[in-house]
């Protein structure tokens, strides 16, 4: 018999799914001189994003809050494209950061460097290699095809602050994949699918990658941030199509990730762009 309640299904009417434990989690992660000051995690919500930008607003989160949801309603990608998935079978969650000490111009590494701390966390915990599609995708190999895993969406709270959100599928099943291109952490056979280890990597491993960004004033060649990128980029050495604004596209090949985290594209005709915001189809070989 399934657990129920008035309000829907319990928290633990998927046993394949257990809850998050916010206890452990704080006890792992917020220590003094640490990055994290605050967890709390929510059982559903609209968008962490949203709700931290308003808490930052409010001056009720100071840096370092991470919000995490069992379960997000209105998940927001890129574009304000839609990010739903079953309750408790991802990891949803959004950190404030307010990086005082790098120059404004160089804030737009910021989703750039936490898909490396994304990256480098899961390899660590959950034994997969995640490959990055510039500039906001997480993707892993089901069956010999790349697919999108998740995504990373950065917005701007107040002066001072950025709200950096993550969405990934941690043991998405296939008949609950959204799109057929979309792939999960369990389908890409991990050694760990357990959300809590898996969260506790990633965030320590964002704290180190912040810290170094941080300490090196935002420069990406000093704290390796430019190089790390671009040896896990999946975009890098590829051809593409990049969908720009005003209906304009660019078609090339992907040679390199610049200075500002602009996408470096090489054209047919001899010609170099460097794209700083657009949607990135990567292309099949002919």
């Amino acid at each position: 018999m399934t657990p129920h309640n008035a309000s829907g299904p319990s928290r633990w009417s998927d046993l394949d799914r257990p809850p998050l434990n916010a206890t452990a989690l704080r006890r792992g992660l917020l220590h003094e001189g640490g990055l994290w000051t605050s967890v709390d995690v929510v059982q559903r919500t609209g968008s962490t994003n949203s709700d931290l930008v308003a808490r930052a607003g409010s001056g009720a989160a100071e840096e370092g809050a991470v919000l995490v949801a069992e379960e997000q309603t209105a998940g927001r990608g890129r574009l304000d494209r839609r990010w739903t998935a079953p309750p408790r079978s991802g990891l949803f969650f959004s950190v404030l950061l307010r990086p005082a000490e790098v120059p404004l111009e160089r804030w737009g590494w910021l989703p750039l460097l936490t898909g490396v701390a994304v990256a480098t966390g899961l390899s660590r915990a959950a034994g997969v290699d995640t490959a990055l599609k510039w500039p906001n995708d997480l993707l892993v190999t089901v069956g010999g095809e790349e697919r999108k895993a998740g995504g990373i969406l950065a917005e701007r709270a107040g002066e001072d602050g950025v709200v950096v959100g993550v969405g990934l599928n941690v043991t998405l099943r296939a008949d609950e994949l959204p799109v057929p291109q979309a792939g999960s952490l369990a389908l890409a056979d991990a050694v760990s699918t357990d959300r809590d280890t898996l969260l506790r990597s990633v965030l320590r491993s964002l704290e180190t990658w912040y810290g170094r960004w941080r300490s090196a004033g935002g420069d990406p060649v000093t704290s390796t941030l430019q190089e790390t990128y671009a040896a896990g980029c999946a975009t890098l050495g590829r051809q593409v199509r990049a969908e720009l604004p005003g209906d304009r596209a660019l078609v090339g090949e992907a040679v390199a990730v610049d200075g500002d985290g602009r996408l470096v594209i090489a054209t047919a005709q001899g010609a170099r762009e460097a794209v700083g915001a657009g949607d990135i189809v990567h292309l099949r070989p002919a």
